[in-house]
């Protein structure tokens, strides 16, 4: 297996999401088309990235519903690696997202813990 190819997010609009990954997040829609089923193929990722990216996949049943926002029982689930941690965090701040805490300075990098607009958590790590 030559790698991870996409990671679903579940979301409860397809357009507010994708608005906020790629607004808040710089993001690149990477497609948008419709099924047959009503439903959408939404894919987005990082700028430059070339293997993984995020589906964005419409919740359609309370459990779903319910699981919006919360994919990793409150967790660190999604960790976002940058090579401008400085750069990416204020942009990111000036964009509005939610960030927990200060930045800190591990062994293992630079890290911040933030939220998405559904309130999944990240990481916006730059490894040492």
């Amino acid at each position: 297996m030559a790698h991870l190819g996409l990671v679903s997010l579940v979301v409860r609009d397809y357009d507010e999401a994708v608005a906020y990954y790629t607004h808040a997040l710089g993001f690149e829609l990477r497609e948008d088309t419709a099924r047959e089923d009503g439903g959408r193929w939404v894919v987005v990722a990082p700028p430059g990235a070339r293997e993984t990216g995020l589906l964005l996949a419409l919740a359609t049943t309370p459990a779903q519903t319910a699981r919006v926002g919360d994919q990793t029982g409150g967790r660190v689930g999604l960790f976002l690696n940058t090579e401008d941690f400085d750069g990416d965090y204020k942009r990111m701040v000036a964009a509005g997202v939610v960030f927990e805490e200060e930045p800190r300075y591990e062994p293992y990098g630079a890290v911040v813990v933030f939220h998405d607009l559904y309130g999944n958590r990240w990481d916006l790590i730059q490894p040492a």
